[in-house]
Protein backbone atom coordinates (compact mmCIF):
# COMPACT_ATOMS: atom_id res chain seq x y z
CA UNK A 1 0.00 0.00 0.00
CA UNK A 2 1.39 3.38 -1.02
CA UNK A 3 0.88 5.99 1.71
CA UNK A 4 0.25 9.52 0.43
CA UNK A 5 0.19 12.89 2.16
CA UNK A 6 -1.65 15.69 0.33
CA UNK A 7 -0.40 19.25 0.96
CA UNK A 8 -2.75 21.71 -0.73
CA UNK A 9 -4.26 24.94 0.60
CA UNK A 10 -7.40 25.00 -1.54
CA UNK A 11 -10.06 22.82 0.16
CA UNK A 12 -11.95 21.90 -3.02
CA UNK A 13 -8.78 20.81 -4.82
CA UNK A 14 -7.46 18.99 -1.76
CA UNK A 15 -10.68 17.07 -1.21
CA UNK A 16 -10.97 16.25 -4.91
CA UNK A 17 -7.48 14.79 -5.07
CA UNK A 18 -8.03 12.80 -1.90
CA UNK A 19 -11.25 11.36 -3.32
CA UNK A 20 -9.47 10.36 -6.53
CA UNK A 21 -6.62 8.62 -4.71
CA UNK A 22 -8.83 6.86 -2.18
CA UNK A 23 -10.54 5.02 -5.03
CA UNK A 24 -7.28 3.23 -5.82
CA UNK A 25 -6.79 -0.14 -4.14
CA UNK A 26 -3.03 0.24 -3.77
CA UNK A 27 -3.02 3.85 -2.50
CA UNK A 28 -3.95 5.15 0.95
CA UNK A 29 -4.21 8.86 1.82
CA UNK A 30 -2.79 9.02 5.34
CA UNK A 31 -3.20 12.75 5.88
CA UNK A 32 -3.77 16.21 4.44
CA UNK A 33 -2.39 19.65 5.23
CA UNK A 34 -3.02 23.25 4.17
CA UNK A 35 0.52 24.57 4.78
CA UNK A 36 4.08 23.37 4.34
CA UNK A 37 4.70 23.59 8.08
CA UNK A 38 1.69 21.42 8.89
CA UNK A 39 2.67 19.04 6.11
CA UNK A 40 6.18 18.58 7.48
CA UNK A 41 4.79 17.94 10.95
CA UNK A 42 2.40 15.30 9.62
CA UNK A 43 5.11 13.74 7.46
CA UNK A 44 7.30 13.22 10.52
CA UNK A 45 4.60 11.22 12.29
CA UNK A 46 2.69 9.60 9.41
CA UNK A 47 5.79 8.77 7.33
CA UNK A 48 4.12 8.87 3.89
CA UNK A 49 5.78 7.26 0.89
CA UNK A 50 4.75 10.09 -1.44
CA UNK A 51 3.92 13.73 -0.81
CA UNK A 52 1.57 15.39 -3.30
CA UNK A 53 2.65 19.01 -2.86
CA UNK A 54 1.12 22.24 -4.12
CA UNK A 55 3.89 24.46 -5.46
CA UNK A 56 2.34 27.66 -4.10
CA UNK A 57 1.59 27.53 -0.38
CA UNK A 58 0.83 30.49 1.92
CA UNK A 59 3.68 29.84 4.35
CA UNK A 60 6.48 28.83 1.97
CA UNK A 61 8.33 30.14 -1.05
CA UNK A 62 7.30 28.25 -4.16
CA UNK A 63 10.38 26.01 -3.98
CA UNK A 64 11.25 26.07 -0.27
CA UNK A 65 8.49 23.54 0.34
CA UNK A 66 9.94 21.17 -2.25
CA UNK A 67 13.41 21.42 -0.71
CA UNK A 68 12.08 20.93 2.82
CA UNK A 69 10.22 17.72 1.99
CA UNK A 70 13.13 16.47 -0.14
CA UNK A 71 15.46 16.81 2.86
CA UNK A 72 13.09 14.52 4.75
CA UNK A 73 13.63 11.86 2.10
CA UNK A 74 10.08 11.87 0.73
CA UNK A 75 9.14 11.18 -2.89
CA UNK A 76 7.57 14.45 -4.02
CA UNK A 77 5.01 15.01 -6.73
CA UNK A 78 4.51 18.72 -7.34
CA UNK A 79 0.85 19.45 -8.03
CA UNK A 80 0.36 22.85 -9.60
CA UNK A 81 -1.33 24.97 -12.24
CA UNK A 82 2.00 26.48 -13.33
CA UNK A 83 3.74 24.93 -16.32
CA UNK A 84 6.60 27.32 -17.11
CA UNK A 85 9.94 25.70 -17.93
CA UNK A 86 11.57 27.57 -15.05
CA UNK A 87 9.07 26.22 -12.52
CA UNK A 88 9.53 22.68 -13.81
CA UNK A 89 13.33 22.87 -13.75
CA UNK A 90 13.51 24.45 -10.29
CA UNK A 91 11.09 21.98 -8.76
CA UNK A 92 12.96 18.99 -10.18
CA UNK A 93 16.36 20.35 -9.21
CA UNK A 94 14.94 20.95 -5.74
CA UNK A 95 14.18 17.26 -5.38
CA UNK A 96 10.72 16.66 -6.87
CA UNK A 97 10.35 13.35 -8.71
CA UNK A 98 7.07 14.26 -10.34
CA UNK A 99 5.43 17.33 -11.85
CA UNK A 100 1.67 17.09 -12.23
CA UNK A 101 -0.65 19.76 -13.55
CA UNK A 102 -3.91 20.54 -11.78
CA UNK A 103 -6.79 19.40 -13.92
CA UNK A 104 -4.97 16.20 -14.88
CA UNK A 105 -7.14 13.08 -15.35
CA UNK A 106 -7.61 10.89 -12.29
CA UNK A 107 -5.57 8.12 -13.91
CA UNK A 108 -2.59 10.48 -14.31
CA UNK A 109 -2.67 11.45 -10.63
CA UNK A 110 -2.60 7.81 -9.54
CA UNK A 111 0.10 6.99 -12.10
CA UNK A 112 2.29 9.83 -10.84
CA UNK A 113 2.05 8.46 -7.31
CA UNK A 114 2.88 4.92 -8.41
CA UNK A 115 5.83 5.87 -10.62
CA UNK A 116 7.50 8.15 -8.09
CA UNK A 117 7.00 5.57 -5.35
CA UNK A 118 8.75 3.06 -7.62
CA UNK A 119 11.74 5.40 -7.89
CA UNK A 120 10.89 6.65 -11.35
CA UNK A 121 9.89 10.15 -12.44
CA UNK A 122 6.63 11.47 -13.76
CA UNK A 123 5.90 14.52 -15.88
CA UNK A 124 2.40 15.45 -17.01
CA UNK A 125 2.13 14.55 -20.71
CA UNK A 126 1.58 18.22 -21.56
CA UNK A 127 4.78 19.18 -19.74
CA UNK A 128 6.81 16.40 -21.38
CA UNK A 129 5.56 17.38 -24.83
CA UNK A 130 6.29 21.04 -24.14
CA UNK A 131 9.87 20.30 -23.09
CA UNK A 132 10.55 18.17 -26.14
CA UNK A 133 8.93 20.60 -28.58
CA UNK A 134 10.37 23.73 -27.02
CA UNK A 135 14.01 22.70 -27.10
CA UNK A 136 16.20 22.61 -30.20
CA UNK A 137 19.23 20.39 -30.39
CA UNK A 138 22.52 21.96 -29.46
CA UNK A 139 24.89 20.13 -31.75
CA UNK A 140 27.98 20.79 -29.68
CA UNK A 141 26.40 19.00 -26.71
CA UNK A 142 24.53 16.29 -28.58
CA UNK A 143 27.68 14.17 -28.76
CA UNK A 144 27.60 13.82 -24.98
CA UNK A 145 25.04 11.02 -25.36
CA UNK A 146 25.03 8.21 -27.89
CA UNK A 147 22.17 7.87 -30.35
CA UNK A 148 20.72 4.99 -28.37
CA UNK A 149 21.00 6.93 -25.11
CA UNK A 150 19.20 9.92 -26.62
CA UNK A 151 16.47 7.56 -27.83
CA UNK A 152 16.09 6.09 -24.34
CA UNK A 153 16.08 9.57 -22.82
CA UNK A 154 13.27 10.75 -25.12
CA UNK A 155 11.17 7.79 -23.96
CA UNK A 156 11.99 8.61 -20.33
CA UNK A 157 10.81 12.18 -21.01
CA UNK A 158 7.59 10.74 -22.44
CA UNK A 159 6.97 9.05 -19.08
CA UNK A 160 7.75 5.46 -20.03
CA UNK A 161 9.02 3.02 -17.41
CA UNK A 162 12.09 0.85 -18.00
CA UNK A 163 9.85 -2.07 -18.96
CA UNK A 164 7.90 0.06 -21.46
CA UNK A 165 11.12 1.38 -22.98
CA UNK A 166 12.44 -2.16 -23.35
CA UNK A 167 9.26 -3.16 -25.17
CA UNK A 168 9.32 -0.07 -27.41
CA UNK A 169 12.98 -0.50 -28.41
CA UNK A 170 12.85 -4.32 -28.36
CA UNK A 171 15.80 -4.62 -26.01
CA UNK A 172 16.09 -6.18 -22.56
CA UNK A 173 15.07 -4.29 -19.44
CA UNK A 174 18.59 -4.84 -18.12
CA UNK A 175 19.99 -3.02 -21.16
CA UNK A 176 17.58 -0.15 -20.56
CA UNK A 177 18.79 0.12 -16.96
CA UNK A 178 22.38 0.20 -18.24
CA UNK A 179 21.56 3.06 -20.63
CA UNK A 180 19.62 4.99 -17.97
CA UNK A 181 22.57 4.71 -15.54
CA UNK A 182 24.96 5.91 -18.26
CA UNK A 183 22.65 8.88 -18.97
CA UNK A 184 22.58 9.81 -15.28
CA UNK A 185 26.37 9.67 -15.08
CA UNK A 186 26.93 11.73 -18.23
CA UNK A 187 24.40 14.40 -17.29
CA UNK A 188 25.22 14.49 -13.59
CA UNK A 189 21.62 13.65 -12.70
CA UNK A 190 20.38 11.88 -9.57
CA UNK A 191 17.07 10.67 -10.99
CA UNK A 192 14.98 10.46 -14.15
CA UNK A 193 13.22 13.78 -13.66
CA UNK A 194 16.53 15.62 -13.24
CA UNK A 195 17.96 13.91 -16.31
CA UNK A 196 15.01 15.10 -18.40
CA UNK A 197 15.28 18.64 -17.07
CA UNK A 198 19.04 18.85 -17.72
CA UNK A 199 18.71 17.32 -21.19
CA UNK A 200 15.91 19.74 -22.08
CA UNK A 201 18.02 22.70 -21.01
CA UNK A 202 20.89 21.44 -23.15
CA UNK A 203 18.69 20.73 -26.15
CA UNK A 204 19.29 16.97 -26.11
CA UNK A 205 15.67 15.85 -26.51
CA UNK A 206 15.36 16.62 -30.19
CA UNK A 207 15.18 13.61 -32.51
CA UNK A 208 17.16 15.40 -35.21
Amino acid sequence: MIKVLVVEDHPIVREGVMTVLERERDIKVVGAAETAREGLRLAATLRPDVVLLDLKLPDADAFDGVASFAREGRSIVVFTAYDSDEDVFRAIRGGARGYLLKGSPAADIAQAVRQTHAGESYLSPRIAAKLVKGMTETRGRAGLLSGRERGVLRLVAAGQSNRQIAETLKISERTVKFHVTAIFNKLGADNRAQAVAIAAQRGLLSDR
